[in-house]
This record gives C-alpha cells, structure tokens and sequence, in this order.
C-alpha cells in the first residue's frame, strides 16, 4: 500500500475581540460537530452537525463565497 496523507480529527480555531485582540474563546471542528470553549474554561460546549446546520440556516446570514 502507498503512503497516504492522515486527515487532521480536528481544527482549532481561536476566537479574539476584534477592538483589544484578547482571546475570548476557541472553536474545535470535528467530523462529527462543533466545540465551543471560553477562554479560561476547560469545559467544551457541543452541537451535532444538524443542529448547527439547522441553527445556521435559521440564523445565519447568507454570503457569498
């Protein structure tokens, strides 16, 4: 068998105040959902994809890419 790229199980991805640049949180996104720490917590936070998907359809604003 070939060699093979292993896909990451997850991305962090920080999240920062725009005015001070402080952290404020982080966002993990997995296969199977999306995580939400506060900054200083060591609690995570989770939504299946369909609740995120359906949450984003209601909530969301629609872009362009």
């Amino acid at each position: 068998m070939p060699n093979v790229f292993k896909p990451r199980k997850y991305e962090d991805i920080e999240i920062v105040d725009g005015d001070s640049g402080n952290k404020v949180g982080e966002i993990r996104i997995k296969p199977s959902g999306v995580l939400w720490a506060p900054t200083g917590s060591h609690k995570w936070f989770r939504v299946d994809l369909e609740t995120f998907a359906a949450y984003m359809e209601k909530e969301g604003t629609e872009q362009d890419k």
